[in-house]
């Protein structure tokens, strides 16, 4: 693919991103993707021909690989489980504020709607989340938790840090964010 068809592609997958994370699956139309990817309709269906949903499916795998590398990071310069949830909480708060709550979880949206009726984006969806948990999973093994025990920890602090963002989101507070990272305080030091 050519320089300029791989810019159009991105601008779109960005666009869908942006979109699909602040209004969903169903409140991202085409035209506004294609509006704010500055493409025309053409480009869209040249570099998406499964339409919608191959358009989806690449921006949920953008924003699960961005939030992967976050996760990742932070596990890197964290020196415990503890302070890499605290430092994730903060960052992903962060980006939901500077949103105005417009922002959340890139994926939880697509995941509610979508997953009990399209298998191909709620493996994506799965697939996105398993990546997290294995982040987080890797850093509870390095601090020396068993392979087993390191899983259900990960699980629940996933589940934990996602209901946290639905609920800071819903209430336009970062409230649940705090609550969430005093739960997961209590949950590593057991």
């Amino acid at each position: 693919m050519a320089v300029k068809g791989e810019q159009t592609r991105a601008r779109l997958v960005e666009a869908a991103r942006v979109l699909i994370e602040a209004r969903g699956y169903y409140g991202a139309g085409l035209n506004e993707v294609i509006a704010a990817g500055g493409a025309p309709r053409g480009s869209l269906y040249h570099h998406f021909p499964g339409g919608k949903d191959q358009l989806t499916a690449a921006a949920i795998a953008a924003s699960g690989r961005e939030i992967d590398a976050l996760l990742r990071g932070l596990a890197d310069e964290a020196p415990d489980t503890r302070t890499l949830v605290d430092a994730a909480l903060d960052a992903l708060a962060g980006r939901m504020e500077e949103a105005a709550y417009a922002k959340g979880c890139p994926i939880a949206t697509v995941a509610l709607e979508v997953a009990a009726t399209n298998d191909a984006l709620q493996k994506v969806c799965a697939d996105v989340y398993g990546g997290w948990q294995r982040a987080l999973a890797d850093r509870l093994v390095a601090d020396g938790h068993a392979p087993d025990r390191a899983e259900d920890l990960a699980c629940s602090l996933l589940a934990l840090i996602e209901g946290a963002l639905v609920l800071a989101r819903a209430r336009r507070s970062r409230d649940p964010i705090e609550r969430a990272r005093r739960t997961a305080g209590a949950l590593l030091a057991s």
